[in-house]
């Protein structure tokens, strides 16, 4: 049976915890080494990843191609523009093609519904580097920056302010997985998914929605933030406009606990959806968080070869 990472929801709590727990220890295990350098013992030596982009890309692009390079494997980038899919050749088609050539495939795509129609076709492990639904990869290395920083992730109250997107609805597949509070603060216009929410909530998760900021942080262990206008927003001026009360500063952070944590998946404005004192001050754990994509991403690839 093939094992893709398409969504926290199809995976079991089983094998989230040992994605975190692995990330832990291959961390660990990195100290000292140079970064280009190939694990002591690498777990998928020979692997080929093919990375396949139709958004820009920083940190997803460049964590996976230092993964697999750690692991012994290595990888290629294509863009929608390098390949047919440009100009026409089905998601289909290419899924069956690409098996043939890779062991592998990593997928940053403007829909859902392409990522599923390539898992469904593909002859191996598909997984979702985002999509306009989800972002599975950043929420795991965000659970893996907070256990290091806060502890045992059921204890923690996660608020989330500003927009309802696709990151947000991760943390809401993510809730009932892990056992956290979660508490998101976004304007009606921007709110939540509500078949994400009503899922988390049946799941047994502590989820509550407000569209006050305020309100959302208060008594909050992490509070988390992302772009008020992410790629391909039409609506830039709207955004900032609703969005802007939502804005985490200094003032928003005292409405938290003390040692509350701020967490960004970057890229971020500063003097928009987060000032410059929150981000580049003590509470901020943004490089963390970035730098955990590599080591969960790594972790999420031997999952998908049966390696934990």
């Amino acid at each position: 049976m093939i094992r893709h990472f398409l969504d926290i929801p199809e995976l079991s709590s089983t094998d989230l915890h040992a994605i975190l727990a692995d990330a832990k220890l291959g961390k660990q295990a990195r100290k000292g080494l140079p970064k280009g350098a190939v694990d002591p013992e690498p777990a998928l030596p020979g692997i080929m990843l093919a990375m396949i982009f139709e958004k820009s890309s920083t940190r997803t692009r460049v964590s996976f191609d230092m993964a697999i390079r750690q692991l012994g494997g290595s990888s290629m980038v294509l863009s929608a523009a390098d390949t047919q899919l440009g100009r026409g050749e089905s998601v289909p088609d290419t899924a069956r093609v690409l098996s043939r050539y890779v062991d592998a495939l990593l997928m940053r795509t403007n829909t859902h519904a392409s990522l599923l129609a390539m898992a469904e076709h593909a002859d191996i492990p598909v997984i979702n580097g985002l999509t306009d639904r989800s972002h599975p990869c950043q929420i795991l290395a965000d659970l893996l920056t907070l256990q290091e920083h806060k502890g045992e992730l059921s204890r923690l109250k996660l608020a989330w302010v500003g927009d309802g997107n696709n990151v947000a609805s991760s943390f809401l597949h993510a809730a009932p997985k892990f056992g956290f509070a979660l508490t998101l603060g976004c304007p009606q216009n921007f709110a939540p998914n509500s078949d994400d929410v009503g899922h988390a909530i049946n799941a047994g998760a502590k989820v509550h929605v407000t569209t006050d900021p305020n309100q959302a942080v208060a008594d909050a262990d992490v509070v988390i933030a992302d772009t008020f206008v992410s790629m391909g927003d039409a609506d830039a001026k709207q955004r900032l406009t609703l969005l802007g009360p939502y804005q985490v500063n200094a003032a928003l952070m005292s409405a938290a606990k003390k040692d509350a944590v701020f967490l960004h998946c970057l890229p971020a404005h500063r003097g928009e959806e987060v000032s410059a004192a929150v981000i580049d001050g003590p509470q901020s754990l943004v490089f963390d968080e970035a730098e955990n994509r590599l080591h969960v991403q790594k972790s999420i690839l031997k999952y998908c070869f049966g390696k934990l």
